[in-house]
Parts: structure tokens; C-alpha cells; sequence
């Protein structure tokens, strides 16, 4: 943490911020919303410098681990409400003049004072669009710099990177061979900034408000959770309710992560916080580091896609689309509870397959502690109550902060005193800072597709390349869909969920959408595979925090993490390639959801027995039997009569050949078990 003059001016400036973003809500300011977003963003990204060290000296090898970090800290409550842990050490000169030169940067447009050729206030940086002025130029180039040099610091060098490739292509695609289709007539560097500086598509554009409006607000609401205890209740009420199974250790792994996400929306924050407790119970059970750590790594992830707090990219959807929150939540829900399903069913058939002990878990009963503790879900249901009777999600998560401050007082040891209460307010806004300047820096990723119209050039090279393998409508739905989720897959690894969102969105989601999908199935077909980046080698950021709790190797951790979260890679393809597949997002009626959802779940079932070599119940499966499985699986997606009764037949006949394999080894050892631990389990 901060200490000295740095760590009071950030105290200081997070108060201010926080107290802006509350008072916004209920009394915005009269100028309008981008005159709060330029208030915010001037209060926010100085804090940065100051914040995060810049790292330059570090040795390659060091910095190359420092950013992967920082990345975790950067998907606050998206993957981007959690708190992120600010520099330890002081900020130096440079720390403190580019933080000035931020102040100033962002301040310049609503200035009164007239500035050479520009200043003059807010109506008159309004009134030169499209004609910046020479100071104008200046200083939105200024703020375009500190934006990236506030993301290098706060999620590493591939974001930066990937804005600069954006701009380039602004600036010199007027270059580009006029036959190609990503060509363009051309951008000067003076449109390129009055674009990003003053439109709405820029610097100020969705993301940041986002940012501004929701991001903050809740992580000001986890921050306040967690003091009051709620964090330490979830995982002790996760503890209670499986303290008598065999698979307690990992189990409550899981429940963790779930009860955990549905208040942080960050998945790193998430591995992190359930692992520090549940670790010593996988170690005791048996479990080694690195499947511990997939473990830890796949539930936690998990916190971006659960409902009332998904991650901020769940926000940039509801703006986009222009729908209530509410409808974004229900659309995630299903899909959570399958997600966490297929991890459960992992859980499950390692613990018999590996053979890994029981544990006594020493808690109490699950329902004291429901009916002492159990007020912490108050707040919780409050949200979705609220926003069930049409409050605004704004709105919503103030009031549930002001329930979840006036219920602290049940619990003398945890109670939000005003001292407190100013400590979530300000640890809140810290949890706020990296994704502020990613969200910033996206303005130029939005601004720069919209003002080339790269987003229809490049769905249009995405449909071609799938019509240039088949003519078939259906499977050219079915390859476009596959090449975006690489696509997705891949952008995902080098940037944080909430601008893998936003590129994604602008690139891949035209090219869905062209093709017919419709916009929440396209929307949450780009989200969940953003999420999925988290545990995507070679990056993983879940996994890389799963395997500093568990000390295991960092490689095997991520690829077990990938095994655990294997399912949820195919589930979002049956969003998208038929009409069935809207029922997993909770359209359509009570038939086509429960159809969906029903087959869905059959098929993570199925792609889980495939993927750990174990049928619960039965035992052991061979090669063909896992090979039929995953075919199963895969086929079952498909959410139509044909390919579903294909696909459960498949899945019958790879269950068969399981039981016979058992047999086939009980008459081999004549009654004795071939493995007495796994007889015994």
C-alpha cells in the first residue's frame, strides 16, 4: 500500500471519485453525461501513475510476470470489482508529472480559460468538432499517450500494442491496395484524435461509461461485502454444506467460487480468495498443486458469468444492445448453471478416479450458520428485486450497499463503522483503476473500426472464408462460428475480458449478426468466449493466481484448468447455430428452454466423463468409450431432433461400453478389485 503524501492524495482523490460516482446516480450533473465522464476520467487515471510503478528497469524476465499480474488487478469487476494491490513502492517524479500531466489532459475540455486557439469550456471544445484547434491536438494527443502508457502499467504491453495497430491502420489503410477489403480511404492523425478526444465514440465513449456509471459502483458494493464478511460466510456456508461427502474438499471449491463470484465478477480475485481457504482442505483430501490449482482456477473464473455481478463486459452489453440489465443477467443464467455443472462433474470423477481422501471439514451446521449470516444474501436478492420492478441497475446496487451497510451491524466484529465505510468507499475506487484505462483505451479500438467501418469489412473476410469451404447456409453459420470462437480465443490471450469484449464485439459480432444470429445470442456468444481467455493457455490468468496459492507448476496448472473448464468451450457454439440454442439463453418458452437446457446439460455430462476417463457410478472408460463420449458430446449441441438423437445414442453406446469394460476386469481379477482405492470410492 501507499504511504506518505502518495498514499493520502490517493485516499483522498478515491474518496472524491467515489462520492462523485454516488452522487451521479441520483443527482446526475447538468451538463450531461460526457462532462461526468471527463470528470471521472480526470479523477481516475492520474491515480494510476501513482498506483502502478512503470516498471522500466526491471529485468525482462521479471517484467514479463509483472504484467500478467497486473492484468488480474486490471479485470476488476469483469475480469476486469475487485481490488487490485497498488504498488508498494513510492511513486517517483516521473510517476508524479505524468499524473499532473493526466490531470491536466483530461481537465482541458471543460476548462473556462481560453487556451491560445482553444479552451474556452466545455460548449466550446463541443463546438469544434470536427476542426480541433493546434492546442486541442496537443492535448488530445497527450491523453491518447497517457492512456497507453496507464495500460502498459496496469495490464502489460500486448493492449497498447494492439491500440497502436489500430491507430496505424486509421492512419495508413488509405494506403492499402484499394482492392482489398479492409482498405480505406484514409484518416489524418488530426481526424484520428478529434475522433477519440471529442465524439462519443472515443476516449468517452461506452466503455468508459460503463466504467464510470456501473464498474465503480460495484466495486464499491463488493468492497462493502467483503468488510461486512460476507466473503468469509460464503466460503464457511460452502464448507458446511458438503462437510460429509467424499468429495467435500473440492466441492466446496466450487460452491466457493460460485457464492464468491456472485458478488466480485472477477475471476482472478475470485482463485485467489477461495484458494486461501480451501487449498489446506484439497492438500489434506489428497489433491496435487496443479489439479488443485485448475480447480481453484476454473471455479473462480466462474465469477464473471454469475448473476447479480457478472463482469463489465456484462454492462457494455446491456449499453450496446440497449436492453435493461436484468435481461443480461437472464441470459447468463442458464449458462452459469452449466458451467458450474461441468465442473462439479469434474470434481466428481477425479475424486474417483484418483482416489483422493475424504476430509472432516470442522464447521457448523449449514443452517446456523444460514439463519446467523444468512442476512448476507439480503443485499443480493435486493439487486435483482430491484431491478425486477424497474429500478435502475445504478440505482439498485446504491440501495443494496446502503442494505448491506445497515445489516454489518448484526455482526459486532464486522460491522461498518463510518471508518470503515470510508475504506470500502476508497478501496472500491482503487478496485476501479485499471479497468478505467482499459476501458479508455478501447475508445480508440471503437473510434478508429467505426470511422474506417472495419467492423462490416471484417465480417465480411470472416463469412467469406467460411463460404469458400462450403456453400451450405447452415455450415457456413457453423464455420463462422467456429473461426470466430478461435478467433475470440486467441484475442482473448493477450488482452484483458472487457477489451476482448469490445474488439471482439466490433469485429466478430457483425459477421454473426449477418448471418442471422440474433444480437443477445451473438453478444453472449463474444462474452463467454472473453471470459474463457481467463483460463486459456498460455496466458490463463486464473490459473497463473491459482499457482501462486498452490505453489504448483505453473504449466500443468493451466492446462488442468483447461480440462475442468473444457465443456464450457463448446457450450456457447449452441448459442449460435440454430434457434433452439436461444433457449440456453432463457428465450423462448418454458418448452424450448427446458429442451435446451436438458440437452445441454447431457451433453457437459457427457464431454466431462470424456474428458476424465471416468463414468461416476461405473468406472473406468477406455479410449473408444472417451472417444465416443466427446462425438456424443459434440453432436448433442447441435439443438435440433436429429443430430440430439445421434447424439444420445452415441452416448448410450459409450456408457455400454463402459459396463462392459467393467465387467470384462471383474472377471479378470475373479471378484478381486483391480484397484482397491478406487473400489473403496
Amino acid at each position: 500500500m501507499l504511504s506518505g503524501p502518495a498514499g493520502l492524495l490517493l485516499t483522498v482523490a478515491a474518496l472524491a471519485v467515489g462520492a462523485l460516482a454516488l452522487w451521479q446516480v441520483f443527482r446526475p450533473l447538468s451538463q450531461g453525461s460526457k462532462y461526468y465522464l471527463i470528470i471521472f476520467l480526470a479523477g481516475v487515471l492520474p491515480l494510476v501513475f501513482l498506483a502502478y510503478p512503470s516498471d522500466l528497469r526491471l529485468p525482462a524476465r521479471l517484467r514479463s510476470r509483472r504484467p500478467r499480474a497486473d492484468r488480474a488487478e486490471a479485470t476488476g469487476s469483469d475480469s476486469d470489482g475487485r481490488v487490485p494491490a497498488p504498488a508498494s513502492t513510492r511513486p517517483t517524479m516521473t510517476d508524479w508529472a505524468l499524473s499532473a500531466l493526466a490531470v491536466a489532459a483530461c481537465l482541458y475540455p471543460v476548462l473556462p480559460i481560453r487556451i491560445g486557439s482553444g479552451g474556452g469550456g466545455y460548449n466550446a471544445f463541443l463546438d469544434r468538432q470536427g476542426l480541433l484547434a493546434a492546442t486541442d491536438l496537443v492535448l488530445g494527443t497527450v491523453l491518447l499517450l497517457l492512456l497507453l502508457e496507464a495500460c502498459r502499467r496496469a495490464t502489460g504491453w500486448i493492449l497498447p500494442a494492439v491500440c497502436l495497430l489500430f491507430l496505424g491502420y486509421g492512419y495508413y489503410g488509405g494506403l492499402l491496395p484499394q482492392s482489398w477489403p479492409v482498405a480505406h480511404a484514409g484518416l489524418d492523425f488530426s481526424q484520428l484524435v478529434d475522433a477519440f478526444y471529442n465524439s462519443d465514440s472515443g476516449f468517452y465513449g461506452t466503455p468508459l461509461d460503463v466504467a464510470a456509471s456501473y464498474i465503480v459502483l460495484f466495486t464499491i458494493y463488493g468492497a462493502v461485502l467483503e468488510l461486512s464478511g460476507a466473503g468469509r460466510f460464503f466460503v464457511e456456508l460452502s464448507a458446511a454444506a458438503f462437510r460429509r461427502s467424499r468429495t467435500a474438499a473440492g466441492r466446496t471449491a466450487v460452491a466457493s467460487g460460485f457464492l464468491l463470484g456472485t458478488v466480485s465478477g472477477s475471476g482472478a480475485a475470485t482463485t485467489v480468495s477461495i484458494g486461501a481457504v480451501t487449498w489446506p482442505l484439497l492438500r489434506r483430501a489428497g489433491y496435487p498443486p496443479e489439479r488443485a490449482g485448475g480447480m481453484l482456477a476454473a471455479a473462480g473464473v466462474g465469477a464473471i458469468l454469475s448473476p447479480p455481478t457478472l463482469g463489465a463486459a456484462a454492462f457494455i452489453i446491456a449499453e450496446y444492445l440497449g436492453v435493461s440489465y436484468l435481461q443480461v443477467l437472464g441470459w447468463a443464467t442458464v449458462p452459469t448453471v452449466l458451467y458450474y455443472l461441468g465442473i462439479l462433474l469434474a470434481v466428481e470423477i477425479d475424486a474417483r478416479r484418483s482416489g483422493v481422501r475424504p476430509v472432516v471439514i470442522d464447521v457448523g451446521s449449514p443452517w446456523r450458520l444460514l439463519a446467523r449470516f444468512g442476512y448476507h444474501f439480503a443485499s443480493l436478492i435486493a439487486i435483482i428485486v430491484f431491478l425486477a420492478i424497474g429500478v435502475s441497475a445504478t440505482r439498485a446496487v446504491v440501495f443494496a450497499i446502503v442494505l448491506a451497510v445497515v445489516l454489518s451491524y448484526l455482526d459486532r466484529a464486522h460491522r461498518l463503522t463510518p471508518g470503515r465505510l470510508v475504506t470500502a468507499l476508497v478501496t472500491g475506487v482503487r478496485g476501479v483503476l485499471a479497468v478505467t484505462a482499459v476501458c479508455a483505451a478501447a475508445g480508440i479500438i471503437t473510434a478508429t473500426t467505426t470511422k474506417t467501418g472495419l467492423g462490416p469489412q471484417a465480417a465480411a473476410l470472416l463469412i467469406g472464408g467460411a463460404q469458400a469451404a462450403t456453400s451450405d447456409p447452415t455450415l457456413v453459420l457453423v464455420l463462422t462460428a467456429l473461426l470466430a470462437a478461435v478467433a475470440l480465443s486467441l484475442l482473448g490471450l493477450a488482452v484483458p475480458v472487457t477489451a476482448s469484449f469490445v474488439i471482439g464485439w466490433v469485429i466478430v459480432g457483425p459477421a454473426l449478426l449477418d448471418l442471422g444470429v440474433t444480437a443477445p445470442a451473438a453478444a453472449m456468444f463474444v462474452f463467454y468466449f472473453a471470459v474463457l481467455s481467463e483460463v486459456s493457455p498460455p496466458t490463463a490468468l486464473a490459473a497463473v493466481a491459482a499457482a501462486a496459492v498452490t505453489g504448483g507448476r505453473l504449466v500443468p496448472t493451466m492446462w488442468q484448468t483447461l480440462r475442468y473448464a473444457l465443456p464450457a468451450y463448446l457450450t456457447p457454439i449452441a448459442f449460435v447455430i440454430t434457434p433452439a440454442g436461444l433457449g440456453l439463453l432463457g428465450i423462448g418458452g418454458v418448452q424450448r428452454i427446458a429442451f435446451a437446457a436438458g440437452v445441454t446439460a447431457l451433453s457437459v455430462a457427457v464431454l466431462a466423463v470424456a474428458a476424465g476417463g471416468w463414468l461416476p457410478g461405473v468406472g473406468r472408460a477406455g479410449v473408444p468409450e472417451r472417444v465416443l463420449g466427446a462425438l456424443a458430446g459434440v453432436t448433442l449441441l447441435w439443438l435440433e431432433p436429429v443430430p440430439v438423437t445421434v447424439g444420445a445414442a452415441l452416448a448410450a453406446v459409450a456408457a455400454a461400453g463402459v459396463f462392459v469394460r467393467r465387467g470384462a476386469a471383474g472377471r479378470s481379477t475373479s471378484g478381486s478389485p483391480a484397484n482397491p482405492v478406487e473400489e473403496q470410492l
